[in-house]
């Protein structure tokens, strides 16, 4: 899914005709398969650790409410699930430390017998400890059990309850933080820390475990790619999402990891385009950003495929700048090598490209842009090959589809453990010309490429795969047709039926 601020992040030709075929190949005559099971032991393991990092204090976190809006599906937030692998509703996680050494207990919401008919039985406290490793207790004596925390003089370690990070920022009004002001109130001297970077910094190593549940959110997505590859003549944007989603739900996801994204066209220029709303017409491309949430992992697949199965020679020399961007970072993104490298590395591939075909002045040629940005300190911002891929080329993927990396920062390495993807993508079209500023500069750059911006109106490509490092290196865990003849090749066995 293209990330929203540029920041980081060929090599290998291989066709496939099944993800699972290849799963239970790699495993060898007599080899187990994956286990897909966290085990109270590892949850435990992952709780002693944040214990170590807080020393001394309370943390505090609230899972995931019953929905409130209509009788959707229950999915518990990143964090909690990942300290504690509860699948209720409406239930919160204390863990006193002192020095180092963590005692955890769960506050559970009772359910009566007849809700229970309707949305399941939950854990209580006769039952938290058999099935989480961890004490509970009634939610009712939350609030008092917070308070007599609260004069200790602990510290607390606040877990905000949002489902993304993203959007953490946003967090005013959720049940934690009318939580946590409703403390303060009552403690004015009580000390809170936003635990979220903690919990970030131990989420961003995968577990052999996790790794397994990341690739088959992988292959389950790749399928999805796969089938929609195959949709004989689709008229609209939607009969491709639909076939992208069904497959997913067929091999077993619990829902697509995130807003499917499905633009053909002009909307393949958007870049989080969600609609799926519109016409597909021979001669675009499609830009498919799809996948799939498999036990609370998340994969993150983008394809670019023509309406009509082949490639126009723009659309080819679009794509293919695009494919050897995403190929320079994928041999750059080893273990010990420098992220930023690999984003450097392919915005520089993409930047020579589009200068050699006119669709900027030049590899360094400059713009005013249409975004608030200080040119002095972010002068790369400022290129004119910018306008054209404005997104970032890489995130972590896990129990979020933008979860953190070990190496976060500007002199960060990937590390095994690592589960990421490498996204470039281009986007062209007289309309983002359109939104720069009436300035002499801009005016200058404008006169000099819109004839070649005509020539590949409205061609938006977008490749994105997913990775994970282990002890034996890179591995590419995405495997769906990505090559130009690849894809090609699928599409002509599309099965055409008269509309």
């Amino acid at each position: 899914m293209a990330i929203r601020e540029w920041e980081w992040l060929r090599g290998v030709r291989w066709s496939v005709t099944s993800v699972a075929l290849v799963a239970l190949r790699a495993l060898g005559a007599g080899a187990q398969e994956p286990s897909f099971t966290t085990t109270n032991e590892e949850l435990a393991a992952r709780r002693d650790a944040l214990a170590a990092r807080v020393d001394s204090g309370v943390v505090l976190a609230f899972g995931a409410r019953r929905p409130v809006h209509d009788y959707g599906q229950f999915f518990q937030l990143p964090s909690f699930r990942y300290l504690t692998n509860s699948d209720d509703a409406d239930a919160a996680f204390v863990m006193v430390v002192r020095g180092g050494r963590g005692t955890s207990q769960l506050f559970l919401t009772p359910q009566d017998a007849r809700r229970a008919l309707y949305d399941g039985v939950r854990a209580d406290s006769a039952t938290s400890l058999a099935r989480y490793g961890i004490a509970g207790r009634d939610f009712g004596a939350l609030r008092g059990v917070l308070d007599s925390l609260a004069k200790a003089g602990l510290p607390f370690y606040h877990i905000p309850d949002v489902e993304t990070t993203d959007f953490a920022s946003l967090d005013t009004l959720t049940r934690g933080q009318e939580t946590i002001k409703a403390l303060i109130a009552a403690h004015p001297t009580l000390t809170v820390k936003n635990a979220m970077p903690l919990v970030l910094r131990l989420r961003a190593k995968k577990s052999a475990t996790e790794l397994a549940l990341i690739r088959q959110a992988a292959a389950i997505s790749a399928e999805g790619h796969r089938a929609a590859m195959l949709t004989a003549n689709p008229l609209h944007e939607y009969e491709l999402r639909a076939a992208l989603e069904f497959e997913f739900t067929r091999r077993g996801a619990e829902r697509p990891a995130y807003g499917s994204i499905v633009g053909s066209g002009v909307n393949g220029t958007q870049l989080h385009y969600m609609k799926a709303s519109d016409p597909v017409r021979p001669g675009d491309l499609v830009v498919m950003d799809a996948a799939a949430e498999f036990r609370g992992y998340a994969a993150d697949i983008t394809r670019t495929i023509p309406v009509n199965g082949t490639y126009t020679a723009e659309q080819k020399q679009i794509y293919q700048l695009v494919r050897d961007a995403q190929d320079i970072a994928e041999r750059m993104s080893k273990p010990g090598m420098k992220i930023r490298a690999a984003t450097d590395s392919s915005v520089a591939v993409r930047a020579r490209g589009l200068a050699a075909l006119g669709l900027t002045q030049g590899v360094d040629a400059t713009f005013d842009p249409p975004w608030k940005v200080d040119c002095t300190a972010q002068p790369a911002w400022c290129r004119q090959s910018m306008l054209w891929m404005v997104h970032g080329i890489s995130h972590g993927i896990g129990l979020a589809v933008h979860d953190p990396l070990q190496g976060s920062g500007a002199d960060g390495t990937f590390a095994e453990g690592d589960a990421f993807t490498i996204e470039p993508g281009i986007y062209i079209s007289t309309r983002t010309l359109s939104m720069l500023p009436d300035t002499p500069k801009n005016r200058a750059f404008v006169a000099a490429v819109r004839e070649r911006v005509k020539q590949y109106e409205n061609t938006g490509v977008r490749i994105e795969d997913d990775y994970v490092i282990t002890e034996k290196g890179l591995e590419w865990i995405s495997r769906v047709p990505r090559e130009i003849p690849e894809i090609e090749a699928l599409m002509k066995r599309r099965v055409r039926v008269q509309p």
